[in-house]
């Protein structure tokens, strides 16, 4: 868990001697929360040691890291995701190393260095892999033993190395804990739910494994045999049963901490609530939590993962019963505060036990939902999109039949018997997911925008009254259907939708949809379908929309043209988990820890001030040059030979924005707090306009900063907390520009409510307006948009373009590089501790609006010149490997380039932004680390 005193912001007054410094001291403490003076690059010396293990007849790739220490202490192995490799955890590794853990990452067979095939985590080959890694560690002196032999461990992972850390609990006892994130319970129901193969995930984990002759055979002949038959058998489902958790349930009986994918179509929420309700059988404590992200993309919340599971292993491995390990249930919800740990980046609600995915169940009522013929790209099927035209009268106002998703057959007058049809080749398909569209979709669904295509004549529709009050869906909504096929079994797949009271506007939550293979033996009689888990709130005046698609882009279909009749059989359940409570905004505890913190930190400040050395006169060739470092170094604390940043130098003119990348460690947040005066370098210096930079430096009036975080007292309104901050720092209130601050940050009308009412990017709009006050000529933001959704990212760019468009001067650090390469004028890449490059963003990127479509068969040349002739389409090039499309927009959004190439049959399996941003901060890196 995060601690919160260790988020802070810090506005730089201007000293006046002595009493000056207790002034500022104060002020920090009233307007931004807790200022700590000493840095946290105290960190103890992580060692790393690669080696190449000799066992199971397979070469594995290690890394080994400690810290400093003679002492035993419990060890951690963290496994990596499908296609990466050990270098991928190599940032949570030494942070846990840092911790006091003996930690070892390891490339699991076929990635990385590591030699043999892919065998899905067989029990005799990747998992028996992890036991040889157990046993090396209970070798190793450093290591905290239970038992001869047997080592103090945890075990964690994302996804593929999620589920080998519960595969390891079961099949070796000497696991002590394991944390599995966006993993799998059972690979067979994640790529074959309910006996429909989800077939764009399945290729993509193929090519992500570098094509199917890497793999065992048996898995490479299981994969094409049912690729080509469109229809797992029963050996599919048992191969890779047999490689999942759930064969050694009964065996996983260690402390679990499960993080799970909202945001995740490949394993969605159902796959951890069956995790849970095992390890809970067993006996073991179990905590459950749905974090933002997934596989779909989205804020993967790193940060707080990685803490929540260093508290995890703190408790159950380390053995500190003070560790707290949040509570049973938590999950990570759009603005607000978080109740875990009480830091406000993101809204969490949580409850002491985890509810499962049905509690608190709440009937709603469907009817028939009249439909126009033809939806597309995030219209609403009830009016095509306009609005505005009753879908179930002509143009001329005449009456017309009424069918079941614009379909071929009529339905009941109260619309609760459908028939629809599945189309020859199952084409076109409906869209939801997009595998590989990196989050955009899913993300989007939570703020009331998404992209979902339904066509006529191929779906069923049901939908419910406006809602009387709102409804907070957390689970799986559950109706009961009576499904008739004319021949053959009945692929469906159903969604509920979020519908605008107006109907202009639908929302699939999280872009997620359920497959549902009805057989004969299962027709004309009553069915319960499971819908898809969620997170969701739907506001009061809004509809939901049952649909059930014959097609779904993602999954297979049959190729056979088959009529369907869909029967609803009572209303839609949708569960509440009342349990589940967001937890006030509670005071910090600096407002009752103020006179004493007060006084230590001036007592500390006034010893600064006697021992300050002379600052170097100015240089006035410098005095309008916003920043200018040379030769800057910092050492790490106790350490004769690690650097935190090393021989840095850059310059930075007026009128720029620029970024600061590099990767964690990079030393990013150890310049910035030399930059603001907060700690003092070992060599080299820094000079803002002219000015060295000491502590308490006088030309640190000019600078204005935001460092991660908030710190407001909540009870009191927006302005009144700035107007309270800048009166604690002694300066007159004319020099504030309280207003002009205001109108960049853009807060309108709420400046006058509560703290505690904001949003997230409200706060973060507010926390950057407090660091405007004075119109600083340089302000350094570190990390502005943590925490927001897309269109607060887009309000904190425009303010950060709106403030250096009057001649100041912007600093930025942030690890989200689209945004980066939108609101910055130049960057300064880093990589431990040293600088990479320098310059305008776009001598290093280029620039353009660019998409990459991969498909799922090779690209013709007629099919290059159809994109390239479609609206809105500048260009369109074929990929190297001829299995994707680079495509220019030049007026089209990425939602209708999709819908487009939908008609036009393109096999898509992945649709993103081609950000030569991230290409060329990967390649620096690269070239950096070589």
């Amino acid at each position: 868990m995060e601690n919160p005193t260790s988020r802070w912001r810090h506005r730089l007054p201007r000293t006046r001697g002595r009493w000056a410094a207790v002034v500022a001291a104060l002020a920090v403490l009233v307007g931004a929360g807790t200022w700590t003076a000493t840095a946290d690059d105290s960190a103890p010396s992580v060692h790393r040691q690669d080696q190449m293990l000799k066992m199971n007849g397979v070469s594995v790739d290690t890394s080994y890291f400690t810290s400093g220490g003679t002492g035993r202490r419990p060890a951690v192995l963290i496994g990596h995701g499908f296609g990466g490799s050990k270098n991928d955890v190599r940032a949570q590794a030494e942070k846990l190393a840092a911790d006091g853990y003996a930690v070892m990452t390891w490339s699991a067979r076929g990635f990385g260095r590591t030699t043999g095939e892919i065998t899905l985590n067989a029990p005799d080959a990747e998992v028996k892999d992890v036991s040889g890694l157990i046993d090396w560690l209970a070798g190793r002196p450093e290591v905290e033993l239970d038992a001869k032999g047997d080592p103090r461990v945890g075990v964690t992972g994302a996804s593929y190395g999620g589920a080998v850390s519960l595969l390891a609990a079961g099949y070796d006892r000497r696991v002590d804990a394991v944390a599995p994130v966006i993993s799998y319970w059972n690979l067979a129901d994640a790529l074959f739910p309910d006996g429909v193969f989800k077939k764009l995930w399945a290729g993509i984990f193929v090519s992500s494994g570098g094509g199917c002759q890497r793999f065992q055979k048996e898995l490479c002949e299981m994969y094409e045999r049912v690729a080509v038959s469109g229809k797992p058998d029963a050996a599919a489902r048992a191969l890779l049963t047999e490689r999942s958790p759930e064969a050694v349930a009964d065996r996983i009986d260690v402390p679990t901490l499960i993080l799970q994918g909202q945001s995740d179509s490949l394993f969605p929420l159902g796959q951890a609530d069956a995790m849970a309700e095992a390890v809970k059988a067993n006996g073991a404590p179990v905590s459950v939590d749905w974090i933002s992200g997934g596989h779909d993309g989205g804020d993967d919340e790193g940060d707080r993962v990685e803490g929540r599971v260093g508290d995890w292993f703190d408790r159950y491995l380390k053995k500190d019963k003070d560790a707290d390990t949040g509570p049973g249930f938590r999950v990570t919800r759009t603005g607000g505060v978080d109740s875990t740990d009480g830091a406000a980046l993101k809204r969490g609600a949580s409850s002491e036990t985890y509810p499962g995915l049905t509690s608190g169940g709440r009937k709603i009522p469907l009817t028939g939902a009249r439909q126009q013929p033809g939806t597309g790209a995030g219209q609403d099927a009830t009016t095509g999109g306009d609005g505005g035209q009753d879908a179930t009268t002509g143009g001329g106002g005449q009456e017309a039949p009424a069918t079941g998703g614009g379909g071929s057959g009529r339905k009941a007058p109260d619309g609760l018997t459908q028939t629809f049809r599945n189309p020859a080749g199952a084409a076109p398909p409906s869209v939801s997911a997009l595998p590989g569209i990196g989050g955009g979709l899913s993300q989007l669904s939570s703020l009331g925008v998404g992209l979902s295509l339904d066509f006529p004549g191929q779906y069923a529709s049901f939908e419910s009254a406006p809602l009387e009050r709102s409804v907070h869906v957390t689970g799986s909504p559950t109706v009961t259907v009576d499904v008739k096929a004319d021949h053959g079994d009945a692929v469906l797949f159903g969604k509920v939708y979020d519908v605008s009271p107006d109907g202009k506007q639908q929302v699939l939550p999280s872009q997620l949809v359920a497959p549902y293979r009805v057989t004969p033996a299962e027709q004309g009689k009553p069915v319960e379908l499971t819908l898809p888990a969620v997170d969701h709130e739907v506001d009061a005046g809004h509809r939901l929309r049952l649909v059930l698609s014959a097609t779904d882009l993602a999954y297979a279909s049959p190729a056979e043209p088959a009529t369907y009749t869909v029967t609803l059989d009572g209303a839609l359940t949708v569960p509440t988990a009342p349990g589940v409570r967001t937890a006030a905004a509670t005071l910090p505890w600096w407002t009752w820890g103020l006179p004493a913190a007060a006084v230590v930190i001036a007592a500390a400040l006034l010893l600064t001030a006697r021992r300050r050395t002379a600052t170097p006169a100015p240089d006035p060739a410098l005095s309008g040059v916003p920043l200018q470092i040379t030769g800057l170094s910092k050492k790490y604390a106790k350490s004769a030979d690690r650097y935190a940043v090393r021989d840095l130098g850059f310059r930075v003119e007026k009128g720029q924005v620029l970024g600061l990348l590099g990767p964690n460690g990079a030393g990013k947040t150890t310049t910035l707090r030399m930059l603001m005066g907060l700690i003092t370098p070992d060599a080299g210096e820094i000079r803002v306009f002219g000015h060295a930079i000491r502590p308490g430096a006088p030309v640190l009036s000019r600078v204005g900063s935001f460092v991660e975080g908030a710190g407001f007292l909540p009870h009191l309104s927006g302005r009144s907390n700035l107007e309270l901050y800048w009166q604690a720092t002694g300066r007159p209130a004319e020099d504030a520009h309280i207003d002009e601050a205001l109108e960049i940050a853009g807060l309108g009308d709420a400046l006058a409510r509560a703290v505690r009412t904001y949003s997230q990017g409200m706060r973060q709009r507010l926390a950057i307006a407090q660091a405007m006050l004075g119109m600083p000529d340089l302000l350094i933001l570190d990390e502005p948009t943590n925490g927001l959704d897309p269109p607060q990212i887009r309000e904190m760019r425009d303010v950060m373009i709106r403030y250096a468009a009057g001649g100041r001067t912007v600093i930025v650090s942030s690890h989200l590089l689209s945004e980066v390469e939108q609101s910055c004028t130049h960057l300064v890449v880093m990589d431990r501790g040293q600088l990479v490059q320098a310059g305008p963003v776009a001598e290093i990127t280029g620039s353009g609006d660019m998409l990459l479509v991969t498909t799922g068969t090779e690209v013709t040349e007629a099919l290059v010149d159809k994109a390239a002739a479609l609206p809105g389409i500048g260009s369109a090039v074929r990929t190297e490997d001829g299995h994707g499309l680079l495509i220019r927009l030049d007026g089209a959004t990425a939602a209708q380039l999709v819908a487009e190439l939908v008609r036009l049959d393109v096999p898509v399996t992945g649709v993103g932004p081609h950000r030569r941003l991230e290409d060329a901060f990967l390649t620096l890196i690269s070239q950096g680390s070589a």
